[in-house]
């Protein structure tokens, strides 16, 4: 067991209630815990985090089965919850904005990643153009489908394993036929070696953008979601994103959704947070 404390504002609370959206998620809101997959060297392990502490003063307990891994554990744990993201000067960037009063309501939320590039990648490539709820029954039927369990927590299929898969494979789970070829494409280029995500961790979010957007399947609404919940990059804003269009609309209470045109003129001024600016906007419709 370790106790790890960060300097808030951090609100771990919000952070579960997220996360408790996805059904793969081993969430426990009464216990203020998650259990995290990880792996190293294809080696999986499950870390626990607990929250002991508040809002303003905030405290976690690390347990779980990590044993020869646990500095790269303790690095990746940081890593996922951003805990070094300093969430006090980033409210205080958006004080003189229009967005003050939602950073107020939802004051030390910060972005949380997926628990790996990868799961993060397939994920979006899976929920492109689905409703929400049928999003998450598709990904869960996936991953349990092909994916494997250790200490109650599901892991998403290795991409050793998706390369191996047959369109047909993932039909039968009720993927389109394209849906199908791009998350065994997604696999390949990993096996292959031309897809590596620790590279890309000291990428610009230009040279990524470049290198993903040429993938099948792949569209810049992906890529920078990708970029925000897989690597945490805090500038991106996207605008094709119906969530954020529809907060927009709310928070101006405007007719119908913004123009693209609107909503670069909103954004003036939030950067260089704009995935806080993004995140905070999808909360206040959640």
């Amino acid at each position: 067991m370790e106790t790890i404390q960060i300097k808030g504002p951090y609100n771990f609370d919000l952070v579960l209630d997220r996360l408790s959206i996805d059904p793969l998620n081993h969430v426990n809101l009464e216990n203020r815990s998650v259990k995290v997959p990880l792996l190293f060297e294809n080696e999986p392990v499950v870390a626990e985090v607990k929250a002991t502490g508040t809002t303003l003063a905030p405290e976690f307990v690390i347990e779980g089965t990590v044993g020869r891994w646990k500095e790269k554990a303790d690095q990746r744990l940081a890593e996922i919850f951003q805990w070094h993201v300093p969430l006090e000067s980033i409210a205080e960037h958006f004080k003189n904005t229009d967005l003050k009063e939602i950073f107020n309501t939802h004051y030390g939320t910060p972005i949380v990643l997926d628990f790996s590039p990868y799961s993060c990648l397939v994920k979006c490539i899976i929920h492109q153009q689905l409703n929400l709820a049928f999003a998450h029954t598709l990904t869960e039927r996936f991953v349990k489908t092909f994916g494997f369990e250790k200490d109650g927590v599901w892991f998403y299929p290795l991409p050793e394993k998706v390369a191996t898969l047959k369109v047909e494979d993932l039909r039968e789970l009720q993927f389109s036929g394209r849906k199908a070829e791009y998350v065994i494409g997604i696999a390949n280029e990993i096996v292959n070696g031309n897809l590596n995500f620790e590279e890309m961790k000291n990428k610009s979010d230009e040279d990524i953008f470049k290198q993903m957007i040429k993938l099948r399947g792949v569209g810049p609404w992906t890529v920078q979601n990708f970029l925000m919940f897989g690597l945490g990059r805090l500038n991106l804003f996207p605008i094709a994103d119906i969530g954020i269009q529809n907060a927009l609309k709310k928070l101006y209470q405007l007719e119908a959704k913004p123009t693209l045109e609107e909503m670069e003129t909103f954004s003036k001024g939030w950067e260089p947070y704009l995935s806080y600016a993004s995140l905070y906007l999808w909360r206040s419709i959640e």
